[in-house]
């Protein structure tokens, strides 16, 4: 692989022109094909296999031609202290913004909180709601039919009530991080410049990265109505795709830098850096895509769907670092350079004492941790140890208004309800009983009417609705809990649980589904799915790795330093969302139960990146043990040469994922922290300490592999084992020796544009 990737690297810096033309082309076409493309179709939830789904499936198909599927305003009245929503100035107030409703565009139905038959007044009579359903989705409602709402909401408020409205038909939609999201990647670039010392250095990766993320976004677009792919689709793409297509464009640059620090032509060098570096960031990639690609197994389709167009995007990612990097490298040789190598007349002499200068920080760090590596494991084992408690008292579920800010008139309209009507009416469950073997349907879903009301944890129970066939009905079920509470999951587990005897005494099958059950089921399904999907994954990153590096335990290490920064993080998640710990200080307004799908999205996510930093540092371990280095020698190479690096794409990570922090949403928040938070216990903690002191103890067993193993798998050449007579022989006159492990060598005669004036090797 490694010779290969030489060639493509020297092939597109000679191929400069072509190789760019041809993804800006490439962006053209996706993009004329985003422009041209159907609208993308709605985001559903549907989630197959579990019993809420099943129940909305039945309701569909013996409720036709219901408004279930239309946009609702749920408007919420409550009089001012120590008056009732019942006087009669207060009433007229309702009624007339009811009418007003009732008469604007696209509005399928207005109900009146005072008809008879609505019950929608609280028993102290301080707060009542009227419900609007419209003939529209939410995507679909026109402006004049918000309008018309908004005007009629604020009509009531001038009379003195509080007036709030909760539903689907004015939800505020959440940002995926606005301004603070482009701070994070101005942030990226500044520790970019830091790192490279060269505007065109810390310039090139954010711009091949934009340029895939271009790429990638306008195909998900392009095939959004042919595939199904919500607009929301693009969210996990757009993230990895930016951060992911930054790192590995920066090992690019980095070891090309290094290259020409040890004389190297430019395109020579481009040619190593691709077919060396190139090399980790395909295994890198891969490692990504598997994580992501996994996530299918939860049988989700949202999921499934995020993950296979964020594992698309890091693809992309993957094809421009080995491609436009070296094309844009050969435009521009010498710019990404450091301003000292490129003042300098030898750029070897001054490039090795940057690049690879015995002492720098990564040498001394790997030195320190070589004298200690019992205290440094001992240390970060117990320390991300105690960060993962929390995660015993994980609770799951899905946030809903509740978890919105206090300034959204949804929160504060979900508040007024819990205190009028109890905690428990914001999560109603809804019963769908099948009643069609039943002798006498009517009296079979009266008998589960009361068998559910009488229910501890149930306070009322609404009168049931028939279809017009008559073997079909629904009711309500209102608990006395809140819908995250954990008193509500074990109510619905055991309405549940007394389904059998219930309907072998009527005769008629029931299900239990809406919102709060809905979400029930569905935490309970990505637990279920989160021990399969890691031996999934993990087991094949281990081959993977195996493959790579020639151990076994390396891999094996890599995974169980994994685990402990996962967890480390997701005990973070915890502390802050659902215990409050720091909550404030970024913004999170109310605590309660974490995101059910943030523990199988943690994962994914996290294995992908931290795989990323473990082929990054350890293959240029294994590449300096190939070539004749101690184990020890061989970790302090790895360190002088790929730490900066490592922790400079750590840090870029840190400030993509921070950015979504910013967010108003407490879900999205939920993901940048859990993100950040696990890059910087994987980057900084595992790979940084952790990983230097296992290698330390292990010594040459580090490197073992069974021989039969050992024949089966096969070799990639990773580390570049083939071009090291290229590396190690640039012909031209020698420089001055600078370091005592240096090569001899001096940048080759250099045309006019930077090329190597040697003959081209025919293979090329």
């Amino acid at each position: 692989m490694a010779t290969f990737l030489y060639r493509l690297g020297r092939l597109a810096f000679r191929r400069r022109w072509y190789v760019t033309l041809l993804w800006v082309a490439v962006l053209a076409a996706v993009g004329f094909g985003a422009a041209k493309a159907p609208a993308a179709p709605e985001a559903t939830n549907s989630m197959p296999g579990i019993e809420s789904q099943k129940a909305f499936d039945l309701m569909e198909q013996r409720f036709p031609g219901t408004d279930a599927d239309g946009a609702t305003a749920r408007i919420v009245f409550v009089a001012p202290d120590g008056q009732k929503i019942t006087a009669a100035d207060h009433r007229k107030a309702v009624d007339t913004l009811v009418e007003r409703a009732a008469d604007g565009p696209q509005v399928a139905s207005a109900v009146n909180p005072f008809q008879a038959e609505a019950k929608a007044v609280s028993k102290d009579a301080t707060t009542a709601y009227a419900t609007v359903i419209y003939k529209a989705d939410a995507d679909d409602l026109t402006d004049a039919a918000k309008h018309r709402l908004e005007s009629a909401i604020e009509q009531a408020r001038d009379t003195g009530l509080t007036v709030e409205v909760g539903g689907t038909a004015l939800e505020t939609q959440p940002s995926a991080g606005g301004s603070a999201e482009a701070i994070g990647v101005a942030i990226a670039a500044f520790v970019l410049l830091i790192t490279f010392g060269s505007l065109a250095a810390a310039g090139l990766p954010l711009l091949t990265a934009i340029l895939g993320v271009g790429v990638s976004m306008a195909s998900i677009m392009a095939l959004a109505s042919a595939f199904g792919l919500s607009s929301t689709t693009g969210t996990l793409a757009t993230m990895l795709g930016l951060a992911c297509g930054i790192d590995y464009a920066v090992f690019i640059v980095s070891r090309y830098r290094e290259e020409r620090a040890k004389g190297h032509s430019p395109q020579e060098a481009a040619g190593l850096a691709t077919g060396t570096a190139g090399s980790a960031v395909v295994f890198a990639g891969l490692t990504v895509v598997i994580a992501l690609a996994g996530l299918s197994v939860v049988g989700i389709p949202m999921l499934t769907k995020m993950g296979l167009a964020a594992a698309g995007a890091v693809v992309v990612g993957v094809l421009i670092a080995l491609t436009l990097v070296p094309a844009v490298l050969g435009f521009w040789p010498k710019a990404v350079l450091s301003r000292r190598a490129r003042r300098s007349g030898c750029i070897g002499c001054i490039g090795r004492i940057e690049e690879g200068g015995e002492n720098n920080g990564g040498s001394r760090w790997a030195r320190f941790v070589l004298r200690r590596p019992v205290p440094v494991l001992i240390a970060s084992v117990v320390g991300l140890g105690a960060l993962a408690i929390p995660v015993m008292d994980l609770q799951l579920g899905m946030p809903g208004a509740e978890a919105k800010p206090t300034s959204t008139t949804e929160r504060r309209a979900y508040d007024d309800l819990a205190q009028g009507f109890g905690p428990g009416f914001n999560g109603p469950l809804t019963v769908v009983v099948d009643a069609r073997n039943a002798e006498n349907p009517k009296t079979a879903v009266r008998t589960i009417e009361e068998r559910i009301g009488a229910t501890d944890g149930i306070v009322s129970v609404s009168p049931a609705r028939f279809n017009s066939a008559g073997d079909t009905a629904v009711f309500s079920a209102i608990p006395s809990t809140a819908p995250t509470s954990e008193r509500t999951v074990d109510l619905v587990k055991s309405i549940r649980a007394d389904r059998p005897a219930t309907e072998a005494a009527t005769g008629a099958e029931f299900e239990v589904t809406g919102t709060t059950a809905l979400n029930i089921d569905v935490a309970q399904k990505t637990q279920d799915a989160l021990i399969p999907y890691l031996i999934l994954v993990v087991g094949l990153a281990i081959l993977l790795l195996m493959i790579v590096f020639r151990s076994v335990l390396v891999p094996v290490k890599a995974a169980v330093g994994f685990l402990l920064s996962v967890l480390a993080a997701l005990g973070s998640v915890v502390a802050v969302f659902q215990w409050g710990w720091g909550a404030g200080l970024l913004g999170v307004e109310t605590t309660g139960p974490i995101m059910s799908m943030m523990p199988i999205f943690l994962v994914g996510i996290v294995f992908g990146l931290a795989m990323d930093y473990e082929v990054f540092l350890v293959a240029r371990m294994r590449e300096a043990y190939v070539h004749g280095d101690s184990p020890s020698q061989a970790i302090r190479t790895g360190f002088r040469y790929s730490a900066r690096v490592v922790v400079a794409a750590a840090l870029i990570m840190m400030a993509v994922f921070s950015g979504f922090i910013g967010a108003g949403e407490s879900m999205i928040k939920m993901i940048g922290f859990g993100l950040a938070i696990a890059v910087l216990f994987d980057a900084f903690v595992v790979r940084m300490a952790l990983v230097p002191a296992v290698l330390a103890l292990l010594g040459k067993a580090a490197w073992w592999m069974p021989r039969r193993l050992d024949r089966i798998l096969p070799r990639v050449d990773v580390e570049g084992a083939a071009l090291s007579h290229r590396a190690a022989t640039p012909s031209a006159p020698q420089a001055p020796q600078v370091t005592k492990d240096a090569t001899h060598t001096q940048a080759p005669t250099e045309g006019p544009a930077g090329e190597d004036t040697r003959p081209e090797f025919t293979s090329v």
